[in-house]
């Protein structure tokens, strides 16, 4: 534990399970629960926009709290302090988004599959979809971190985070859907979905390190 980003996770780790860290599993099922009600009790429908609906679903559901990812530790003073750490704040910015991929995007991909069934996705769906979720979600993360830093300290800042993060999360969406299906066309959507996970991973803590910066000078 002397280490400042093993100590930083198991805090933010410690505050998610307090704060209802299970609240967007409970809004993903919301969404894929009320779109059957929309399109109809047509299974071969819902079976193949089914990997849409799991994905529509779980960006929404990661909106949920990314003002807090920041917004908490700005107004408490722990911005401060994380900054002020002997670590690079980059790496600390990467482990709050570990801390809060752990505890909002990984439960949605462990849900996913529950949750396909119900759409009547084969079980071949299934494996894939959670795949690319694995992928996706980490990016998702990445650029929410950043939406929170650019509008930490803004009145309703919390608004803006999925308005700027939304049209660079639009690559995620699409290719994690045709991720999600078979054949070659597949394949290759996987690997560009893995390229902007990677991607987004090293840009965001390091985009969000400079607005933090920008925000303290």
């Amino acid at each position: 534990m002397n280490s400042p980003h093993a100590a930083l996770l198991m805090r933010d780790l410690a505050l998610a399970r307090g704060g209802g860290a299970g609240l967007g599993v409970v809004f993903f099922l919301a969404v894929v629960t009320l779109i059957p009600f929309a399109v109809g009790p047509d299974l071969a429908l819902l079976r193949r926009i089914g990997p849409a609906i799991l994905w529509l679903g779980a960006l929404l559901a990661t909106l949920l709290g990314l003002d807090r990812l920041l917004q908490a530790d700005h107004e408490d003073g722990s911005l401060d302090l994380i900054a002020l750490a002997p670590a690079g704040l980059e790496t600390m910015v990467a482990t709050k988004i570990l801390a809060h991929w752990v505890t909002t995007g990984l439960p949605l991909v462990i849900a996913a599959p529950a949750f396909g069934v119900m759409l009547d996705l084969p079980p071949s769906a299934l494996g894939r979809v959670a795949l690319a979720l694995v992928l996706g979600t980490p990016a998702m993360a990445s650029l929410g971190a950043v939406g929170a830093a650019l509008t930490i300290g803004l009145r309703r800042g919390g608004l803006l985070v999925p308005v700027l993060i939304l049209p660079l999360a639009v690559p995620v969406l699409i290719f994690g859907v045709s991720a999600s299906g078979d054949g070659a066309e597949a394949n290759g959507a996987l690997s560009v979905l893995a390229g902007l996970a990677l991607g987004y991973a090293v840009l965001g803590p390091f985009s969000a390190a400079a607005a933090l910066r920008a925000l303290r000078d």
